[in-house]
């Protein structure tokens, strides 16, 4: 269903923009997992008294005092929403879009390769990029957690969370494929692909701020990847992160069928 050499071509390409997020994500994940002090909570909770809306709209709330809740305070309101997210739009834009925009498309479609073949292997290359990131942010949380703070973290646990997160940023890497796939323009495409989910993390920003602004999750789907509830083990909390796996995988199927039907004025 994939061709190798396009793969393997394109996973290159993926290489140093996954770099460049995995040594962000490195330097904020051991700075802040490096903080992390019970004795601390208060003085954290003090700050959040002096500004608790902006600290709020980013999701920096202190809840449960154990490393792996200050770590879901810190890290999956803001740092591993936003980077991953980013990636997804600029990569998932050039895989498809750009090549039709500048016409190197008609040489992809010019080969013995079926357009079914050719859209699949693009989507192989995102997916894999995202598993890698999400993986690769996995691993550097429990090197880092283990060897500042040994035996606080319950290494099962932050891998059930990660997986949830892992389906938030498919779902969002689906959006940024649809886009690619139904657009033939990169400007079309970056607007959508982008706009949407930075459009949704807004809004999740205001649902966050106050109870006045709370009914706003019911615009976005960001309140479906629930780490808090994750974290502290709520009935159903798994629930949402099913929703968004199964919207990613209809989300990749609608951009390989419309990709393969459209007319690509090459």
């Amino acid at each position: 269903m994939i061709n190798s050499t396009l793969y393997l071509r394109e996973m290159k390409k993926s290489v140093k923009m996954l770099l460049i997020f995995a040594a962000v994500i490195s330097m904020y994940a051991v700075i802040i997992i490096g903080m992390y002090d019970p004795e601390m909570m208060e003085t954290l909770k003090a700050f959040e008294e002096m500004m608790p809306e902006l600290m709020a709209a980013v999701g920096m709330s202190t809840g449960e005092t154990t490393l792996l809740g200050f770590m879901v305070s810190y890290l999956y309101g803001f740092i591993f929403l936003i980077f991953p997210m980013v990636y997804c739009i600029l990569r998932g834009n050039g895989l498809v879009s750009k090549y039709t925009d500048d016409g190197a498309m008609a040489v992809l479609v010019a080969a013995p390769v079926k357009r079914r073949t050719i859209v699949c292997t693009q989507l192989a290359v995102l997916v894999s990029g995202v598993v890698l990131l999400i993986a690769y942010s996995t691993i550097l949380e429990l090197v880092v957690a283990s060897a500042q703070f040994p035996e606080q973290l319950v290494a099962g646990d932050l891998i059930t969370l990660n997986l949830a997160l892992l389906c938030l940023h498919l779902f969002i890497a689906g959006i940024c494929f649809f886009a690619s796939c139904f657009f033939s323009e990169t400007r079309h495409s970056i607007a959508f692909g982008a706009g949407i989910p930075a459009l949704m993390y807004v809004i999740q920003m205001l649902a966050n701020v106050g109870e006045e602004t709370e009914f706003a999750k019911y615009f976005t789907f960001f309140t479906l990847f629930d780490a808090n509830g994750i974290v502290e083990k709520s009935q159903g909390s798994l629930t949402g992160a099913v929703v968004l796996l199964v919207g990613a995988v209809l989300l990749y199927v609608a951009g390989g069928v419309v990709f393969c039907r459209k007319d690509l004025f090459l």
